[in-house]
């Protein structure tokens, strides 16, 4: 697919740009581009609405721009003295009542000072094409992206997919509907319809705003998106629960090699509950909480996804014996999480919800047993489960990895056992280990994380757990259908493209059974 490519190179590689609050912004948003191109063309002689009609078809686009960016880190922070613009302030000759002190920090550019915003197009028509020549020649017009000092040129060309893999940078890609109440300030600025004309009508009462001081309004004409780096992991929300005897005040364990399933389709019942109890719609219980895309009556399982609801029973993480070693021991609390980014609004709904919620095995369920509930749900910290949410380098199953295919296809342990010399027996496990390698990288890119990630991180496996107190791998139970599947222990060290640790926040699980706690990570916490 092809792209159309605005480019801006800065004369310098300081950026100094603030978002609408004041904070440092980096990368500069889609909006910010858009308005360093009409001001370009603000500068020149001529009609601006006709130099302009290029921007039309820019704000008119329905998908998000990929920005490719140079990597940065924060400059060294100093103090300018600027005029107030306080009008109301008597003229004075004193120089100190005439400034403000005004804090900059900029942004250090590593790289070639050259950041790319990439359109997509899916075809092109002829009123694209005249569009796309317009909106070329006005780029060109650009001479600052940030403040006046960022000094900067601009081009805009139509490149191929080809030429795109090429171009440097850190790639950051939108997340729509990632953006709520709560992280609206962390948001890219993009363009919609309209913002070209927001934007003129905004300049025109500027300038008859005569001496009064009048503060604006911040723009709001615009979407706000959130965007990450193909380095970065999705922002997971979750919602955490105790597992409390009923009447007390004590936690309930239950085995994470015997019971953990257990936990997490009870957790999952009460979850069902609790979404019928407060009127959720049928699409919402049967995709988000069920994690069925098909209808009930159908037969074949139709995936959703990560875009629904994992249930994680929590085995607790504790220093025990001599030498106060970390070890993993029975499952006390439980988790309510979503394996990719967004969803908020729904991990917060449980979490306003659940507590107080029963869970109730299967056997007892609608047996007006007055002992059916077996533990109650109730609101614990995150100091609690800090293996399960921090940000760490290493993390090491709890539970063992179920391989999403079959890890001996070929029958390399068959041929193994055979027996045969030691040069074709040490081909058969390389081709064993490189497969099971393919399979859990494969994994790794299935939960949610970016192929970046799963092509440079370090794996370690085997049937022992890593931790203190956790079974061997073929000793937890699984659901039926994935039993056929190979299991293991796993520790990932996670490393960037040039090979550097980088931490990752949790909740992390991965491979087949994923959203009942089986593949799931804790931190090795420094």
């Amino acid at each position: 697919m092809n792209s159309f490519c605005v480019s801006i190179r800065w004369l310098d590689n300081r950026y100094h740009g603030q978002n609408a609050i004041g904070e440092k912004e980096w990368p500069p948003s889609p909006l910010r581009v858009f308005q360093a191109v009409l001001a370009g063309i603000g500068s020149q002689v001529g009609e601006v609405e006709k130099m302009s009609a290029g921007l039309l078809w820019l704000e008119n686009q329905t998908s998000f721009p990929t920005i490719i960016a140079p990597r940065v880190e924060e400059g060294r922070r100093f103090v300018r003295y600027v005029p107030t613009n306080d009008s109301n302030k008597k003229r004075t000759r004193n120089r100190q009542d005439r400034l403000t002190d005004k804090p900059v920090v900029p942004t250090i550019m590593l790289d070639h000072p050259v950041i790319y915003y990439l359109w997509p197009l899916e075809s092109i028509t002829d009123k694209d094409r005249r569009s796309l020549e317009l909106l070329t020649q006005e780029v060109r017009h650009v001479s600052s992206l940030g403040w006046g000092v960022d000094m900067a040129v601009g081009n805009a060309s139509v490149i191929t997919a080809k030429q795109v893999k090429t171009l440097p940078g850190e790639r950051w890609r939108p997340m729509p509907n990632t953006v709520t109440e709560g992280t609206a300030d962390k948001g890219l600025r993009v363009p919609i319809s309209g913002t070209l004309a927001a934007l003129g009508s905004r300049y025109k009462e500027f300038l008859g705003r005569g001496e009064a001081e009048v503060d604006s309004p911040p723009f709001t004409v615009c979407e706000k998106v959130q965007y990450c780096r193909a380095i970065d992991p999705p922002n997971r929300h979750f919602a955490a629960f105790s597992l409390m005897v009923p009447g007390t005040t004590r936690e309930r364990p239950f085995d994470m090699a015997k019971k953990a399933l257990t936990v997490a389709g009870m957790l999952r019942h009460a979850t069902t509950c609790a979404a019928e109890r407060t009127g959720q719609d049928e699409e919402f219980i049967n995709q988000f909480v069920r994690g069925h895309g098909e209808s009930l009556d159908a037969d074949k399982h139709i995936s959703v996804g990560n875009s629904r609801f994992a249930y994680l029973p929590l085995p607790s993480i504790e220093f025990r014996g001599v030498g106060q070693a970390l070890v993993v021991g029975s499952a006390r609390r439980a988790m309510l999480a979503v394996l990719e980014g967004g969803c908020e609004y729904e991990v917060k709904w449980a979490e306003r919800t659940l507590p107080g919620q029963a869970l109730i095995p299967d056997e007892k369920r609608g047996t007006g047993d007055k002992c059916k509930t077996v533990a109650l749900l109730s609101k614990v910290s995150e100091s609690k489960i800090v293996h399960y949410i921090g940000a760490s380098v290493t993390w090491a199953t709890v539970t063992p990895v179920v391989l999403p295919g079959y890890d001996d296809p070929a029958h390399y342990r068959r041929r193994l056992k055979r027996g045969t010399n030691s040069e074709a027996q040490q081909r058969l496990l390389e081709h064993l280990h490189d497969r099971i390698d393919v399979l859990l990288r494969k994994a790794i890119v299935q939960a949610g994380f970016s192929r970046m990630l799963a092509d440079n991180a370090t794996i370690e496996w085997r049937k022992a757990g890593f931790w203190r107190g956790t079974e061997f791998a073929d000793r937890y139970g699984v659901p039926d259908h994935l039993k056929r599947f190979s299991r293991y222990h796993v520790r990932i060290t996670w490393r960037d493209e040039k090979q550097r640790p980088m931490e990752l926040r949790g909740p992390i699980c991965i491979g087949g059974g994923r959203f009942y706690g089986l593949g799931l990570f804790a931190a090795e916490l420094r």
